[in-house]
């Protein structure tokens, strides 16, 4: 019979592939059923599940080529074409991917930057909270976090907040007709009234109208950076104006219709304004559980090396001392590790909230 001659022909050979296609169809069908329903609550196992069905999709693949009715010789250039397209693909993703993992090495290697520093890089500004070889995490003054892929920290100009204080600055444009010591005298009360050591005065600009005036000190507690900037302008403002000198441009006294002896100073408020949380408490959050984490091991590693200090030490005439050393060092140590047990726990919590 014809018909059976021509299913015979054509439709035999291709039993095998069609077999494998409908396995095929009906595994990637169930399993991204199954994985739907058991992580539909779960956002966070999204790359997890397309992970696996990408995995399935290409197993598929090879085995839909391997069911086909077709030569060894034929299958083999399939294959090899696929593979050849596969390590490509790989190849050109893989700088990228390659050069983060180098520019991480880098930055553990250089130690330019630590958990918790203040760093401002291209229009990102805040603290680091968390190091790993492909990104750097940054927190921002708006509480966010900002994934930095470190390829980008290393080719782009990086400014880091020194641990032992940073230079805190503000700028005011005032008139000629005072005096620039009493200036001087003003803005270095308030930085001294700001917490700043070390203050200087810098006369930026002789304008056509104004003096500007710049006050600058040095900020030991840089956890509190942004606190003292806004702090600083804050003083600023109440010791010129309680001084009773305008904060305003000489053209502006020109063309105001009102009274010349009229001046603009806020009247003295009867309650000072009080907080009890600080900007930086709320922004930084997870900068800060970061940043303890990374004091503890600092301070761990600092015993270890006393420790290792007085183990290589070979003098045996004061060994009892030595003993003594090395037990309070050890002790030392037991309450550190505690210390970074619990710092570990809240840095995990942080995490968990987010």
């Amino acid at each position: 019979m014809e018909w059976l001659d021509w299913l015979q022909e054509y439709l035999v050979p291709f039993l095998p592939v069609l077999v494998v296609l409908t396995v095929i169809i009906v595994v990637l069908a169930v399993t991204d059923r199954l994985l739907k329903r058991r992580w539909r609550e779960k956002p966070e196992m999204q790359f997890r599940f397309q992970m696996i069905m990408l995995a399935l999709t290409f197993c598929a693949v090879l085995a839909l080529i391997l069911a086909l009715p077709l030569s060894d010789t034929v299958q083999g250039q399939l294959l090899t074409l696929i593979g050849i397209l596969l390590s490509a693909a790989i190849a050109l993703s893989s700088t990228t991917f390659i050069g983060n993992i180098m520019a991480g090495i880098m930055l553990k290697a250089i130690k330019s930057i630590r958990p918790g520093d203040f760093l401002t890089i291209a229009d990102i500004t805040g603290r680091v909270t968390e190091m790993s070889l492909l990104h750097t995490e940054v927190q921002t003054e708006d509480r966010d976090l900002v994934t930095v892929p470190n390829l980008y920290m290393v080719t782009n100009p990086m400014k880091v907040v020194r641990p032992s204080g940073t230079i805190v600055s503000a700028e005011v444009s005032l008139g000629y007709d005072i005096p620039r010591t009493r200036v001087s005298r003003l803005l270095r009360q308030a930085a001294g009234n700001t917490g700043l050591s070390d203050s200087f005065i810098h006369v930026r600009e002789l304008g056509d109208f104004a003096v500007t005036y710049r006050i600058a000190g040095l900020l030991e507690d840089v956890k509190s950076l942004i606190s003292a900037r806004t702090k600083l302008r804050e003083e600023m403002l109440d010791a010129l104006h309680g001084a009773g000198i305008e904060i305003v441009s000489p053209t502006f006294m020109n063309t105001r219709p009102i009274g010349e002896d009229r001046i603009f100073i806020p009247p003295l408020a009867q309650d000072t304004e009080t907080s009890t949380v600080s900007h930086e408490e709320v922004a930084f959050d997870k900068a800060e559980v970061a940043a303890s984490v990374e004091q503890v091991r600092k301070a761990i590693e600092a015993v270890e090396k006393e420790l290792e200090a007085l183990v290589s030490d070979d003098d045996d005439t004061d060994q009892e001392a030595i003993q003594k050393a090395s037990a309070r060092l050890e002790a030392r140590k037991e309450v550190l590790l505690h210390q970074l047990k619990a710092a570990e726990e809240r840095r995990k919590e942080a995490e968990d909230s987010d």
